[in-house]
Formats: structure tokens, sequence, C-alpha cells
């Protein structure tokens, strides 16, 4: 998260939705939005309704992200992975791996997928 930041900033610092938005690629009315989806999303709000978000808030923006635009996940399922925390966190631009109990089970429907087409 810090890397994206090169606003001067230390990293611990609040941020803006439209920092977090710019840093991110995210429009702010998506970010939003997640807050009302995502109850583990909570920004400071501020007089007038301002949004603060903290180092937490964009590691989750960061994580709703992955799940949803990258992996695949719908919104409910992306928030049914948080509510349980089997969401692996990203490490170094990776995804640490949460899910490598399943591996195993997903080559063997790989296999039997490809069996079944003739491939």
């Amino acid at each position: 998260m810090v890397g994206r930041f090169d606003d001067g900033k230390e990293a611990a610092a609040l941020r803006t939705i439209g920092e977090v938005s710019d840093a991110l690629g995210i429009k702010p009315h998506v970010l939003r939005y997640w807050e009302q989806q995502f109850p583990q999303l909570k920004p400071l709000k501020r007089s007038g309704g301002r949004r603060y978000y903290r180092t937490q808030d964009i590691t989750t923006v960061e994580t709703i992200d992955r799940l949803v635009n990258r992996e695949g996940y719908t919104l409910k399922g992306a928030r049914a992975a948080l509510r349980a925390g089997t969401v692996g966190a990203a490490v170094g631009g990776a995804v640490a791996p949460d899910g490598a109990h399943i591996l195993p089970q997903l080559k063997a429907i790989r296999a039997r997928l490809a069996a079944a087409i003739g491939a």
C-alpha cells in the first residue's frame, strides 16, 4: 500500500477519498458504494461527512478490489470471504497462499473437465 502513495505523507497518515481513488484507480463513487456493502470498510468521517481513510481501510479497499476485479468474486462472495477471514493478504504484489489446501481439488476438477472435452 505504501508504495502506491507518493504524496509525501507518512505511511500511517489519513488520506481523503480523492487521494485513495487516485492512488488505487478506483472511482470515489465505487469506494462509497463499497462502504455500504462491506461492514469492514469504515473510514473516519469528519465534519461535513468528509471521509478519511486509515491504513487498514486502504488495505481493505485493496483486498476488495483484488477479490472483485481480479479474482472474479461477486460482492456477496467477497463480503463472505472477508467476514470468514479466508482471504489471503496481498504481500509484495502477490497473494499469500490462503487456499493452498484446495489446490489438489482444483487440479482434479481440471483433469475431469479436460477428460470430458477430450483435451
